[in-house]
């Protein structure tokens, strides 16, 4: 009977605190889980260890404090609820974090004379003070940084650029140099909430000529541009030059490449087919030695990727990932800092560069080649190159019920032939000799333009057909010449001529891999 009444006992106690024990560990399980949560919502309200210990103690004060021992048939029931909050106590409170800094603001005022001064106070901001894509050397003493930056802030003030060089080695203020920045804005207003800005900093001395490395820091200052009572300047570290990497042979040595192509950016639902076409044939136009720079600002799709594959595997091509660009709003996808960056990055690399579209060809006389006409024009620093337009929709009629075989410059062979009007002119450049470019042309060389190259060098221009993904031909016609939207045309089959002769050049280099290309 004894033991009897021990084990009742025994599972009395037990029941008592077993509940107790119950609710205390599914109090502290949702205390954790709530504070987990917590921290993953953006909250003004945040919950720390001192919180839980006020809601733990605020618990155990309904529960007793000391520990009860039963012993029965060997058994040990032993409650400690003061341990944890002892041990939550443990825990040292932190550092409150620091108050944020309130915005000073202005309040309107009744002036003496009874007129209210009205009060304006200016919260977050509208367009970047500068954003860089790039910076590079420009020689032994002289550096390019490639940007955008606010337009209104430049269109209706004088903000300021302020350059300094931080060398590597040396103690102290012997380590730094300073000039003024020279800004270049060489999009001619183009820009929308952002205009293109090129700083040009040179130095009075050369920089890092111990190859000992250093750093180039750009202050872009505001110079009271929009609040004339506040300058703002932003520290700005644009490039970085690491020990033992300055190779200055390169400013004085020969080009790598002869011929050098800088792209616009591509964007949109891109024709592969076109794209195809137009690589083979500058590949075949300027020969081996050249290279190809592409601008992908979301228009190399998986298809298009395809058709460039064989061409970077075999160097020709470099393809660059700009659609992060697409963040700042800038004329035509940030077109004009996109080839700045590529004229200044590969300013040494290339003797001649040029810059056209994707739905334009490169084309000189029979008896002439892309050499001799360079040499002819290399007193010159920069040249402009004469459009030959294509209209987009008329094909001849032979071609009717086979037009999907052909590529488009063998179809579209009709060319505008209005007299009397001013044509778009791409052009190229000795690139040693330019400060900033342009789509169409440069206003920041040093030396000679010439327009005067009329039947030596032109470009073919199939205006809208890398955009389409469709058969371009629509009106089929039998006729050498003919008017058509009230512009008159003429049958030009210069480059359907040789068409054979690039589709064969494509083979032999690449192999079939692009054949069954699609539009």
């Amino acid at each position: 009977m004894a033991k009897e009444r021990e084990k009742k006992l025994f599972l009395s106690l037990f029941g008592n605190y077993a509940a107790e024990l119950k609710l205390l560990i599914t109090t502290l399980f949702l205390l954790c889980t709530v504070a987990t949560f917590l921290q993953f919502i953006p909250s003004r309200f945040t919950i720390s260890a001192s919180d839980i210990r006020f809601c733990i103690s605020r618990v155990t004060q309904t529960l007793p404090n000391t520990t009860t021992t039963t012993n029965t048939n060997n058994i040990t029931v032993t409650e400690k609820f003061v341990t944890v909050t002892e041990s939550l106590a443990s825990v040292p409170n932190p550092p409150p974090p620091p108050p944020p800094l309130a915005p000073t603001v202005n309040n309107e005022r009744v002036l003496e004379n009874g007129i209210i001064k009205r009060a304006f106070n200016p919260y977050g901001s509208v367009a970047y003070n500068f954003v860089t894509m790039g910076a590079y050397r420009g020689g032994v003493n002289t550096f390019a940084i490639i940007g955008i930056a606010s337009k209104p802030l430049h269109l209706y003030s004088k903000p300021t650029y302020e350059c300094e060089w931080i060398s590597a080695a040396g103690d102290g203020d012997s380590r730094k140099i300073t000039t003024v920045g020279y800004k270049m804005l060489p999009d001619w207003g183009y820009g929308r909430v952002y205009t293109v800005v090129i700083v040009n900093c040179t130095f009075s001395e050369p920089v890092n000529t111990d190859n000992t490395g250093g750093k180039l820091i750009l202050y872009a200052s505001t110079s009271g541009g929009g609040d004339t009572s506040l300058n703002t300047t932003d520290r700005i570290e644009v490039l970085n030059e690491a020990n033992g990497t300055l190779d200055l042979s390169i400013y004085t040595s020969k080009p790598k490449y002869d011929y050098f192509y800088c792209g616009s950016s591509l964007y949109g639902n891109l024709n592969p087919q076109r794209v195809r076409e137009w690589i083979a044939y500058h590949v075949k136009f300027f020969g081996p030695s050249s290279h190809f720079v592409i601008h992908d600002a979301g228009g190399v799709h998986a298809e298009v990727y395809e058709v460039l594959k064989p061409w970077i595997e075999l160097g020709y091509v470099t393809l660059q990932d700009i659609r992060d660009q697409e963040r700042f709003d800038g004329y035509y996808h940030n077109q004009f800092m996109v080839v700045n960056d590529c004229l200044h990055r590969y300013k040494f690399m290339g003797k001649w560069m040029f810059f056209f579209d994707v739905d334009e060809y490169i084309y000189v006389p029979p008896k002439s080649t892309i050499k001799t006409v360079l040499d002819s024009l290399s007193e010159y620093s920069q040249f402009t190159i004469e459009q030959m337009p294509m209209n987009n929709k008329l094909c001849h009629a032979s071609d009717y019920g086979k037009t999907y075989r052909k590529w488009g410059i063998e179809k579209l062979v009709y060319k505008d032939v209005k007299k009397g009007i001013r044509r778009d002119r791409k052009y190229a450049v000795q690139p040693r000799r330019l400060f900033a470019t342009g789509v169409h042309m440069s206003q920041n060389l040093d030396g000679k333009t010439t327009h005067n190259t009329e039947g030596r060098i032109k470009y073919f221009h199939y205006h809208g057909t890398i955009a389409q993904r469709r058969e371009s031909c629509k009106v089929f016609l039998n006729s050498t010449e003919t008017t058509y939207d009230k512009t008159p045309y003429g049958l030009d089959t210069t480059l359907r001529d040789i068409a054979g002769v690039i589709k064969k050049f494509e083979l032999k280099m690449i192999g079939n891999r692009v054949q069954k290309t699609k539009l």
